[in-house]
């Protein structure tokens, strides 16, 4: 899988267990949505700012967002 559809998944899972959305998500990390949605889509390539900006705003550490055991199944 591809670091960026794998980043997208965990950022979209992590911001679903918070059941926020992504204007919610967006608005606590300074971003703008469409921007947001591009990464969870895998379309953006997020520089490690951005990385680190998603992960305070989601309250977890960066790494967690390049994590490769919880990834939303396919389909």
């Amino acid at each position: 899988m591809d670091i960026r559809q794998q980043v997208g998944l965990n950022v979209q899972r992590i911001r679903r267990t918070r059941g926020w959305s992504q204007e919610e998500l967006a608005f606590e990390s300074g971003l703008h949505r469409t921007y947001i949605s591009g990464i969870e889509r895998g379309a953006r390539n997020p520089t490690i700012t951005v990385l680190k900006e998603l992960a305070d705003a989601l309250g977890v550490p960066p790494g967690v967002l390049l994590d490769t055991q919880h990834l939303l199944p396919s389909g």
